[in-house]
């Protein structure tokens, strides 16, 4: 007998694939690009750790994306883990029409980092990567950064997460913490 959460629900197409991968929940994050008049910010919720020796992390863009061509040119990005109180930053920077430039760094009260992207001084945490290497997978590309350099936010921040389709926050039972 099978049981009925092994029974096919949907043939896969965008929408039963969207709705599957809303039951994993992700952290939020921002993705960053130049600093000052430069700056792009995109919210992200692809990032993966890939190895420790050397220390990569992998990113998912659009490949017809405003995001992809400018890490191309400059060779670096950041991404920015967000903390529970920035849900704002994570559906600003969503939208089609975001802050760019000068206007997204003062929204995010944006420092320029070693890489000269920005950071978000509140995040959770941020690194801050070289361009390593890039694959194309469909309508997206997967971009592999080498971390150049980690900051840490405040200890007991805690990250902004999606699931299902909407924000989420993790439950901290009483006394941890």
């Amino acid at each position: 007998m099978t049981h009925p959460a092994n029974a096919l629900l949907a043939e896969p197409d965008i929408a039963a694939f969207r709705s599957a991968m809303g039951a994993f929940p992700t952290g939020v994050t921002l993705l960053t690009q130049g600093s000052g008049a430069d700056t792009i910010v995109m919210t992200l919720n692809s990032l993966t750790s890939v190895s420790l020796d050397p220390l990569l992390l992998l990113v998912s863009v659009k490949a017809d994306g405003r995001m992809r061509p400018r890490i191309e040119r400059a060779g670096s990005f950041a991404v920015n883990v967000l903390a529970e109180e920035h849900q704002d930053f994570a559906t600003e920077f969503a939208r089609p029409d975001r802050p760019e430039g000068v206007a997204a760094m003062l929204s995010l009260g944006a420092v320029e980092g070693h890489t000269g992207n920005a950071l978000v001084p509140t995040a959770v945490a941020a690194v801050e990567c070289r361009l390593h290497s890039e694959f194309e997978a469909g309508d997206h590309v997967l971009l592999i950064g080498r971390v150049e350099a980690i900051h840490r936010g405040c200890p007991d921040a805690r990250p902004l997460l999606f699931h299902q389709g909407g924000y989420a926050r993790l439950p901290y039972p009483e006394g941890l913490r």
